[in-house]
């Protein structure tokens, strides 16, 4: 998946006014990232449909790293009730690597045309539109052709970072992300793969398929492959049932052996003076814990009824029901977000509690193609940056029709359990 469509997928979860990230977060994104994305954008890129799993206004979990995006180091972009801000950059995150060679955010310059040729080579016989043939960087694009329709597909080749671990090579939450098939599969040698069978749009507003495999090798390379029944990812004609490759071919080109001299090619992962590799500054708690204090903050009396749950990491979610539908309840945890006090929080709809926290409701019309779904809200952030954001609709997914007039929670009953000290307690090292 290119950049490009990386940030498109932001701009369909939190524009900044409505409409999770729209383009000044992107360049927000480029400066900051985000939000415990270096362990959830991978897996927002493999979502394929613009849907994410970890963060405010988004109900899927889990996803990687800042490296997958070429050289972008992300961090922390947050956004939600129609606004969405990048953090600044954590004090460290630029400290020189003390191994020779080029530091991990220096731009790639593998040739595409050697790209190309790798996968060209290990695809079945076709014609291709290579995308940029004289140029340089660590993806290639091309329109293939077997005959029996135009298809986009697409190989990047990335490194994962210190936040990366094994258990992220896993299935996404159909809560979160609909899909007709998914496997993973420990190969001999460490290496790890994923392949999902997809859509583009989580609604399945257009029936563009895209069709997705992920190798992990254990020095931690990664090589992402990415194909449509279309001849572009978005907005253009479907040209063919399905994708051209199977999984089984799939799987052959991720792990073909000519990716490992292009692969050594990439900067080394970015280090701190004295060797360590750059890792989160805060505390982040694990998805049980954070499942299971929202848990213990749900209104009483309600008859709320937990039917299902998911996150990682400090984005959790609930679905709940008290009899009159399912409904889907997220939280997002974010200690240290600096910079973004006046831009998020400096309207004329936010109030200041006792204790300086500011505090933004919102109600608003869902952004994944749900019919009649609403999202509701409350967005906290204290005297000490850290940030709340606790969100509801009424829907057991995004993407599912309303079940409910209303979400279950009102945004009186999310503030406060934004605003629970037990967040606090949760991040504390």
């Amino acid at each position: 998946m290119t950049n490009a469509r990386f940030e498109e997928e932001l701009g369909a979860v939190l524009r900044r006014t409505g409409d999770g990230f729209g383009p000044d977060d992107r360049r927000e994104l480029a400066s900051g990232g985000l939000t415990r994305g270096r362990r959830r954008m991978l897996r927002r890129r493999l979502a394929m449909t613009g849907g994410v799993l970890a963060l405010a206004g988004i109900a899927l979990g889990g996803a990687y790293g800042g490296s997958v995006l070429g050289g972008m180091d992300v961090d922390a972009v947050v956004g939600v009730g129609g606004a969405s801000v990048a953090a600044a950059p954590k004090p460290g995150g630029s400290g020189k690597a003390e191994q020779p060679g080029p530091k991990r955010g220096d731009e790639p310059r593998i040739p595409v045309a050697d790209l190309a040729a790798v996968l060209k080579a290990n695809t079945p016989p076709g014609t291709w539109e290579i995308q940029d043939p004289d140029g340089s960087g660590q993806a290639v694009t091309a329109v293939y052709d077997d005959g029996k329709g135009k298809a986009a597909v697409s190989v990047g080749l990335y490194r994962a970072d210190g936040a990366w671990s094994a258990d992220q090579m896993s299935c996404p939450d159909k809560v979160a992300v609909p899909y007709d098939r998914c496997v993973t599969e420990k190969l001999p040698g460490g290496s790890r793969l994923l392949i999902v069978e997809g859509y583009e749009y989580p609604d399945k507003r257009v029936e563009t398929k895209n069709w997705r495999a992920l190798l992990q090798t254990k020095e931690g390379f990664i090589v992402d492959a990415s194909e449509y029944n279309a001849a572009a990812e978005k907005d253009s004609p479907i040209t063919r049932e399905n994708p051209p490759f199977s999984a089984t071919q799939l799987k052959s080109l991720v792990t073909a052996a000519g990716w490992r001299p292009l692969l050594e090619q990439l900067p080394p992962p970015q280090t701190k003076p004295g060797g360590s590799t750059t890792t989160p500054e805060t505390h982040e708690p694990s998805a049980a814990a954070v499942q299971a204090t929202l848990r213990s903050l749900l209104p009483k009396g309600q008859g709320l009824r937990v039917v299902g749950r998911g996150g990682e990491g400090g984005y959790g979610y609930l679905v709940v029901d008290d009899g009159k539908g399912r409904s889907l309840v997220q939280i997002n945890v974010q200690p240290g977000m600096t910079g973004i006090r006046n831009d998020v929080f400096g309207g004329s709809d936010v109030t200041t509690e006792a204790d300086g926290t500011r505090v933004k409701l919102f109600e608003q019309p869902g952004e994944k193609g749900g019919q009649g779904v609403v999202w509701w809200g409350a967005d906290t952030l204290g005297l000490d940056d850290f940030r709340v954001v606790v969100s509801a609709f009424n829907s057991g997914t995004q993407h599912d029709a309303a079940t409910r007039p209303e979400p279950a929670l009102t945004t009186q009953q999310m503030k406060a359990i934004a605003l629970s000290p037990k967040w606090r307690a949760l991040t504390a090292k």
